[in-house]
């Protein structure tokens, strides 16, 4: 079993796949601030937790029921790629624009830190496989 066989890696992996690309619809927004008629475009994040605990792969990783009493859960899987959806803006310029600069740049340091989170996750869950196997 490769170490891209694990769900967790695979949804760590393709949640930085998910900001790189948000990393550049938000900049093309930002590059088209001032043209004509141009409405800014957004990514819908999917689901990374319920990727991480699909059932698809070998072995599934989900939460444990130590009770009886707990209610199993049902999860689904989000495969695919990214849904695009327009942004809701409220400032429409008289020439048809609705990109504001502002929202723009805070999307742009929003999805940087979930990015650098994201791949202190993916570091520390490497280091904790390689401690796992015993190469420190």
């Amino acid at each position: 079993m490769g170490l891209s066989d694990l769900q967790v890696v695979r949804a760590l992996k393709e949640k930085l796949r998910f900001h790189g690309q948000r990393q550049r619809v938000i900049a093309e927004n930002i590059a088209n601030a001032t043209t004509p008629r141009y409405v800014g475009q957004d990514l819908k994040a999917p689901d990374f937790f319920r990727m991480a605990v699909s059932r698809k792969a070998d072995p599934p990783v989900r939460p444990a029921m130590t009770s009886p009493a707990h209610l199993p859960g049902q999860v689904i899987s989000t495969r695919g790629a990214f849904d695009a959806r327009g942004q809701d803006g409220y400032e429409v310029t008289p020439d048809g624009n609705a990109v504001v600069l502002e929202e723009q740049m805070m999307k742009l340091a929003e999805n940087q830190m979930d990015y650098q989170v994201a791949t202190s996750l993916y570091q520390r869950s490497l280091g904790l496989l390689r401690t796992a196997v015993g190469r420190r």
